[in-house]
């Protein structure tokens, strides 16, 4: 009889799956894509990426989207597509385009968004989970195009904040070789002169010895100047950084993309009911969430809470609705999230953490803005070029 019973739920079971869409019930499908350069070597790979960051991100929201469309008659699919090369992942989404899709989460480098946007024509709703360039957000807009990564300047203008708040105001700026490196160290320059603080030292990391066996060495002569509060570093790739760190010539704490790092989401975020989303996380993945798990995560998040509130999958309503004064997006951070209509960007609050603690969540106290103080982070509207909607 039990074993009836089995036959016969699982036939019921596979019956629904095939049977079309009910009146009143809607397909919701988002398109990943996802490529990413070879980095090449670095010397410290003690902690490697993983392959797979974001992709682990936009499924567990494509889990979390059917949670809730399940009582609305909504029925979400993620169609992921990995690529090895800019070419391939272009012709990827030429494909997903062909065969409808309009919604889109890409993890790609900025040079490779700007050509998959040449591609949509405007044709296309796309979320931005892997680029942190400036430029995205201040002068190379599209208005078909949200991100939900936080840019360069919004990591620098949390440490800037954090910076000028503790009054470690005299600092010195390490930077590496690589455009990655420039493009960081600029942003933090705009925020050393944005909240009030001094580069006493700014100087490129110009060696290529092997620190593993020279830093006590090499970085104490490197880092010697008169004074400073704080050794801020801009190594993205982590070709040096990791070194830095207790080995200044003058006793100091070391920032920026080592030490303690502004950042957009991280495994020591527990508060605002993130344990939670943590520990979901770590169920699906086996592996802590990283920035870019998070961004696409609140990609697919977006997405799922337009479709809800508009009742629709319309690429132009979800647009409209993502911009609405009434959306707003529930994500873990303490704050209601909401979209910047003159560039995309989602705001969001900035994590100060080191490996194993958060040491504070930017904005902080004190940085007063007319509209929100999360506009303190990053290119204010008077600061960018673009303007996108409304």
């Amino acid at each position: 009889m039990r074993r009836f019973l089995r036959l016969l739920a699982i036939v019921l079971h596979s019956t629904l799956t095939a049977a079309p869409l009910a009146a009143g019930e809607l397909a919701v499908r988002i398109g990943y894509l996802q490529w990413h350069p070879d980095p090449g070597p670095v010397l410290s790979n003690v902690l490697p990426e993983p392959k797979d960051a974001g992709q682990r991100g936009a499924e567990l929201a494509i889990r979390d989207n059917a949670t809730t469309g399940r009582f609305l008659g909504h029925h979400y699919a993620l169609i992921t597509r990995v690529a090895g090369s800019e070419p391939a992942l272009l012709e990827a989404f030429d494909q997903l385009r062909r065969d409808g899709l309009d919604l889109f989460v890409v993890n790609v480098p900025a040079a490779t968004l700007d050509a998959l946007m040449q591609h949509a024509g405007g044709q296309a709703l796309v979320f931005n989970a892997g680029a942190r360039d400036d430029r995205l957000r201040r002068r190379d807009c599209d208005s078909h195009l949200l991100h939900t990564l936080p840019s360069y300047a919004m990591l620098t203008d949390a440490l800037g904040q954090w910076l000028n708040w503790r009054r470690w105001r005299r600092v010195f700026l390490v930077t590496g070789p690589t455009p990655a490196d420039q493009a960081w160290a600029s942003a933090f320059r705009r925020s050393a002169a944005r909240f009030g603080l001094t580069l006493v030292e700014d100087k490129p990391w110009t060696f290529n010895a092997d620190l593993r066996r020279t830093a006590a060495r090499e970085l104490p002569l490197f880092t010697q100047a008169r004074d400073y509060d704080a050794v801020v570093v801009a190594d993205v790739r982590g070709d040096f950084g990791e070194y830095v760190p207790f080995n200044t010539w003058l006793p100091r704490p070391v920032l920026g993309t080592q030490g303690m790092r502004p950042v957009a989401w991280h495994r020591v975020v527990e508060s605002w009911g993130a344990a939670q989303l943590q520990n979901r996380f770590r169920q699906l993945a086996g592996r802590d969430m990283t920035a870019e798990d998070y961004a696409a995560w609140a990609a697919v998040r977006s997405l799922g809470t337009a479709v809800t509130q508009a009742g629709t999958a319309d690429m132009e309503r979800l647009r409209a609705t993502l911009f609405d004064d009434e959306f707003q997006l529930a994500a873990f951070k303490g704050r209601k999230l909401t979209y910047r209509p003159w560039n995309g960007q989602l705001r969001q609050p900035i994590p100060l953490v080191h490996p194993r603690g958060l040491v504070a969540q930017a904005p902080f106290e004190g940085f007063l803005h007319p509209r929100t103080d999360l506009d303190t982070l990053g290119f204010d509207e008077p600061e960018s070029q673009c303007r996108i909607h409304g």
